[in-house]
């Protein structure tokens, strides 16, 4: 198998054209399947089904590999059997009916509301260094809105209606949406405005609500090195980046009772079909409580 895998990367990086980068990527990606295959007793590619591969693809996401990465894996695994068909190697491609958005449902990670709470607190509210309060401040914020990174990088002063209590977010394609903010993010950024953010700006034109301490907006990496800081001082161990806190928005919402419709209209979800993903994540916990406490589980 390993020497058929070889024939197919040069045909990749010869005939196709294909990156030094990807041929590396389809090399390592394969070579894990085949050990996988070698595992399960299977010595030649004739012998693999489309079990076979559902269950390597589940098993990768039991070992909590990202559902990027799942899906690199399977558009590997994809070219790789249609290069077998071609090859007369394999009768057919049994990877050809294979639709990568329908294989799995990736239920999101997120947090409980402990987690939420001890990750919020990992920068003080009260903290007098400003980077410190702003940081206190971002996470509070996107977890109060459900905010994508992007979002919270790209957020101007005028985009917190103190008045209305909402918070003006442009999404995906500038898609503007309005979101309720809660009385702790809403008070904690006022705080931020009079007191922090006047010791981090250098210019007055600059708009941008959350300032580095260069006096410039924020941008995106340095949100994510925030989420991760918080993650690390409060020890949780779960891999948390700045979308599992919108995805913890999502589920607690829904956990509390929200209608499956607000929260589509909160995160600003084109498609309900998106958002439903949280009804999995809820049914998973309620799964748990009845593992956990009923006597015959």
């Amino acid at each position: 198998m390993e020497r058929i895998l070889k024939h197919f990367l040069g045909y990749a990086a010869l005939e196709r054209g294909l990156a030094v980068n990807s041929t590396g990527a389809y090399q390592s990606d394969l070579l894990d399947f085949i050990s996988y295959l070698k595992e399960n007793s299977i010595t030649g590619f004739v012998g693999v089904t489309r079990d076979h591969i559902l269950d390597y693809l589940g098993r990768c996401k039991d070992l909590g590999m990202e559902p990027t990465t799942l899906a690199r894996r399977l558009v590997a695994i994809k070219v790789f059997f249609r290069y077998l068909a071609q090859e007369r190697i394999i009768a057919q491609d049994i990877t050809n009916v294979m639709d990568s958005p329908k294989l799995w449902r990736i239920l999101p990670e997120f947090m409980s509301a402990q987690e939420v709470e001890a990750l919020l607190n990992a920068f003080s509210s009260a903290a007098k260094d400003p980077l410190e309060f702003r940081n206190r401040c971002i996470l509070e914020l996107m977890y109060a809105c459900g905010l994508r990174v992007s979002e919270t990088a790209n957020l101007k002063i005028g985009d917190i209606n103190f008045d209305e209590n909402v918070v003006r977010a442009f999404g995906k394609g500038s898609k503007e949406r309005i979101v309720p903010i809660g009385r702790t993010a809403r008070e904690l950024i006022r705080r931020y405005l009079e007191n922090a953010r006047p010791l981090l700006a250098r210019d007055n034109a600059e708009t941008a609500l959350f300032l580095s301490n260069h006096g410039r907006k924020l941008d995106r990496i340095r949100i994510w090195e925030v989420v991760k800081l918080a993650a690390e001082r409060a020890n949780i161990r779960k891999n948390i980046h700045p979308h599992t806190l919108r995805h913890s928005f999502a589920s607690h919402m829904l956990e509390n009772g929200a209608d499956l419709r607000v929260i589509q209209e909160m995160l600003g979800h084109a498609d309900i079909s998106t958002t439903q993903i949280y009804t999995h994540v809820d049914q998973r916990r309620l799964l748990e409580v009845h593992k956990k406490f009923h006597p015959r589980a």
